[in-house]
């Protein structure tokens, strides 16, 4: 998952760099004017920024705030803006390189989500998608046992953890939907039914496992 947040970093930068193409200067000397990006790359990108902030920093920490006054700033144009975020983003990815922003348990989990989920795809390279869909499977719930526990949850099986996170509006009834499946690919896998699911599904199942990580654990 680190890599992941690693490569979030370097696409959001890129964006930044596609972004400043488009500035233009509007308005006269007589009249006054600025300089303003495409509004529409403009809102892509602040909203990634936002969900990249989030991902990595607590709602109560300075970057969550640096945000909200940069992006609320009045008076400026989107122009200026953009270059406060990009301070904020520069900082943060910063923090986050030199490990300041990442918690030990953190760390350890994340590496080792990481290496099952390249488990899992080597076994399914290797055309075992059982074992490959059943170790994927053990990723995932793990990850939604963490996210009870950090959020005052009861521990159960898979399927009422799933239930109990989206009751809880930890996530939406779509990423439910989402996990409901993948959570009868396991089964279907720990029970010996190979016709019941493909290969390309447990490839699916993999990559959908590590944008859940990226998106809901902190």
């Amino acid at each position: 998952m680190s890599n992941l947040i690693k490569q979030a970093f370097e696409d959001i930068n890129l964006e930044y760099n596609e972004l400043i193409k488009t500035k233009n200067y509007v308005g006269n000397q007589l009249m006054g004017g600025g300089w303003y990006v495409d509004n529409t790359i403009y809102l892509k990108w602040t909203a990634r920024l936002d969900n990249l902030i989030n991902l990595v920093c607590k709602p109560e920490s300075n970057y969550c705030k640096n945000f909200d006054n940069a992006y609320k700033g009045t008076y400026s144009t989107n122009f200026n803006i953009s270059i406060q975020l990009k301070a904020v983003l520069d900082a943060l990815q910063a923090d986050f390189e030199a490990g300041y922003l990442t918690s030990l348990k953190y760390l350890v989990q994340a590496d080792v989500f990481e290496s099952e989920l390249e488990q899992a795809e080597e076994l399914l390279r290797n055309d075992y998608k059982l074992a490959a869909a059943v170790v994927a499977g053990v990723v995932l719930e793990t990850a939604l046992r963490d996210l009870c526990q950090d959020n005052n949850i009861d521990i159960g099986s898979l399927n009422k953890m799933n239930q109990d996170l989206a009751k809880a509006e930890i996530y939406n009834k779509l990423q439910q939907k989402r996990i409901t499946a993948l959570a009868d690919i396991r089964n279907n896998a720990a029970h010996g039914k190979p016709d019941e699911f493909s290969s390309d599904d447990v490839k699916n199942m993999i990559r959908e496992i590590e944008s859940f990580l990226t998106s809901y654990m902190k």
